[in-house]
């Protein structure tokens, strides 16, 4: 699983570790959410997923870069999982 951190403007030592801090509160979240419904066919690799992360508001896209198949089975509950929002949110 990769991060991509959108941030405006230069990255500080009070960002870097705003990004070390939320993405130790994501991982576990999205890992959870990721073997509830893909275990079977990842095996626990999710290598594959790339997600983008607006640090300002703390929100979480699934990024193009992530295949296709597998934004397809997750996208539907996604965002209400992770960013607690119904919106469908592909970067």
């Amino acid at each position: 699983m990769k991060f991509n951190w959108v941030i405006s403007g230069d990255t500080n030592p009070t960002i870097k570790k705003a990004c070390i801090d939320l993405e130790y509160r994501l991982r576990p979240r999205i890992t959870k959410f990721l073997l509830s419904r893909l275990d079977n066919e990842c095996h626990g690799d999710f290598s594959s997923f790339h997600f983008d992360v607006d640090i300002t508001n703390q929100w979480v896209w699934i990024s193009e870069k992530t295949p296709s198949g597998y934004i397809e089975k997750i996208k539907a509950d996604f965002d209400s999982e992770i960013n607690g929002s119904a919106l469908f949110s592909v970067a």
